[in-house]
């Protein structure tokens, strides 16, 4: 169909492009940034892991250079010596053994015979101590186990700079962090006592099952966007561009969106609209009384456009006034040579909305429409739909006051069935009022409706107005409302809605 859409404001339209554009981009990145989480994350673990397996295996080695010589404790240190020392050539990660009585050191691989006290608080589950440093290498970080029972115990030292060049390796672009009891060293090769910082990105926490440390891995803040623009700028270039697409999409589906108003203006500039005429009859008589003129669109490649798929939009995009102006202009053109044959006085419906009673032009237009019919030919009534609600404003007052001194008659169209219809009666001076077609089909089928149509009929009595009933279409609801002294009926049984070449022939005829 020619109308599909509501227009939009330029910066609506600005912003739903963007927003258009934007969309696949956020949520791909989104999906993306997700993704680089996962990848990161599952790199720290697998780092982690890494590292417990390489710490593991370097303190094998010391663990067992701890247990062959944890016997030889309490013997001479000339004795047990160069045991010591075999252990250190042997053991490619022991940098130093020594051996323990009592709690005091006694003898050194490096110095033999040695004394130095042995606090086993200092050692993380009585096995591991971390040091910033020793005598021998103050500024090297030193990783020592112990291995005690009794009275006897075995040192065996593992160097910083296997440490070190381990987190270094490993980690990579990971920041990973050696915890023991409460020192921790990272792979700056510095000793910090405290708990190990958190890490901002992908923060992996792992206890080795045999030794007393942990591992922390993670990455620094910032890194899930450098990851993504390392490792997948094609799909950033590619997001980039379906954003492009979608945004360029968005613009042209809002450009055919808003076509409507400039398809309707087309049409309007090119009198597309045209009048259809239904025949309005006496309700004793049913000779013609007149007609209700309806707007048609006779489009160029849809044919005719029923009114209820363009009307409504008309009245939200403000075409809706010079759409009537030409409708009645048009009406004229075709009717006013006629009027000397008219029955008079010939009525002719016009449906108006809020939108025309905002100013006062309608004066003009209805003036203009009456001076184009011989005088006294016609009654000219306009037909207030209730779409929208009129308001009765200052303006639209001293409207209907001159509509009412030029003559011009008023009626409520489809009464009864509007939220607005009784506050009509009250605001305006009302001539006619139109009975809903849906209270016309339900005579003799639906009692409550027949209620409702009485009382709208008791109504129209008493207030002295005349009645119009819309929508007959069979021989008992015309017979009903003839009964009932319904003024004026219209309907299929006495005539379809026809172009105006067909209206005047059968005019002629009636």
């Amino acid at each position: 169909m020619p109308l599909k859409a509501k227009t939009r404001s330029r910066s609506t339209r600005i912003a739903v492009t963007l927003i258009s554009g934007l969309l696949p981009v956020l949520l791909g990145a989104a999906i993306l940034y997700m993704q680089a989480g996962r990848a990161l994350k599952q790199d720290a673990e697998q780092t982690a892991e890494e590292a417990i397996r390489q710490f593991d295996l370097m303190l094998d080695n010391n663990a067992q250079a701890a247990r062959e010589l944890l016997p030889l404790a309490g013997q001479s240190c000339g004795e047990v010596t160069l045991a010591l020392r075999e252990q250190v050539t042997r053991r490619p990660f022991v940098r130093s053994t020594n051996l323990v009585w009592d709690n005091n050191l006694y003898c050194s691989s490096l110095f033999g015979d040695y004394q130095e006290k042995v606090n086993p608080g200092d050692y993380t589950q009585g096995a591991l101590w971390l040091l910033s440093g020793n005598p021998v290498t103050p500024n090297t970080a030193v990783l020592v186990y112990r291995l005690s029972e009794g009275n006897k115990g075995a040192l065996s030292t593992l160097d910083g700079y296997h440490l070190i060049n381990t987190l270094r390796l490993i980690g990579g672009n990971t920041l990973l962090v050696l915890q023991v009891g409460p020192d921790w060293i990272s792979a700056d090769g510095k000793v910090h006592t405290g708990t190990a910082p958190d890490l901002p990105v992908a923060q992996s926490h792992l206890t080795s099952g045999r030794y007393a440390f942990a591992v922390e891995a993670g990455f620094p803040k910032g890194e899930t966007w450098r990851y993504i623009r390392s490792e997948y700028p094609p799909l950033l270039s590619l997001l980039i561009f379906f954003g492009v697409i979608a945004g360029a999409i968005g613009h042209v589906l809002q450009k055919r969106s808003s076509a409507p108003t400039q398809e309707m203006q087309r049409a309007l500039e090119a009198s597309e609209f045209i009048p259809y005429f239904q025949p309005v009859v006496h309700g004793d008589s049913k000779s013609w009384s007149g007609a209700e003129v309806l707007m048609r669109w006779q489009h160029p490649k849809e044919g005719l456009v029923r009114p209820d798929l363009f009307i409504p939009f008309a009245e939200h995009s403000g075409l809706i006034v010079p759409m009537t102006r030409s409708l009645m202009r048009q009406t004229a053109a075709l009717l006013a040579p006629q009027s000397a044959s008219f029955n008079k006085p010939f009525h002719i419906g016009i449906n108006i909305t809020a939108s025309h009673c905002q100013d006062l032009e309608l004066v003009k237009d209805c003036r203009e429409f009456l001076d184009a019919f011989e005088p006294g030919s016609i009654h000219l009534v306009l037909e207030l739909t209730e779409r929208e609600l009129i308001e009765p404003t200052a303006i639209t007052l001293q409207l209907f006051e001159q509509l009412r001194e030029l003559g011009v008659k008023i009626a409520i169209d489809d009464f009864g069935t509007g939220h607005s219809s009784l506050g009509y009666l009250r605001q305006f001076n009302v001539d006619f009022l139109k009975i809903d077609q849906s209270f016309v089909a339900m005579i003799g089928v639906d009692t409550l409706s027949s209620h409702i149509l009485d009382s709208i009929i008791e109504l129209a009595v008493k207030l002295d107005l005349a009645l119009v009933a819309e929508g007959v279409e069979t021989r008992e609801q015309s017979d009903y409302l003839s009964v009932h002294q319904v003024n004026f009926l219209q309907g299929y049984l006495f005539g379809k809605p026809m172009p105006g070449a067909e209206f005047i022939s059968a005019l002629s005829d009636h």
